[in-house]
């Protein structure tokens, strides 16, 4: 690693040409694709918090009976 902060300068301009190169071949989703996608998460995420719910009151009242 040179301590030259013209080097410097020299390799962060060379990796900000490389990241802006790379960032335009990315292909971005839709409007439409990505509200589809956000409320897959939210419905998956709430049905998982649906289940959790009820396995931890059953659980519950399980340790309830057994330790009065």
């Amino acid at each position: 690693m040179e301590w030259n902060p013209v080097v410097w300068v020299n390799d962060a301009s060379k990796f900000a040409s490389e990241v802006r190169s790379e960032f335009r071949k990315v292909t971005w989703p839709s409007q439409q694709e990505a509200v589809g996608g956000t409320i897959g998460v939210v419905v998956i995420v709430a049905v998982i918090t649906l289940v959790l719910g009820v396995v931890d009151v059953v659980l519950g009242k399980l340790v309830q009976l057994i330790l009065p």
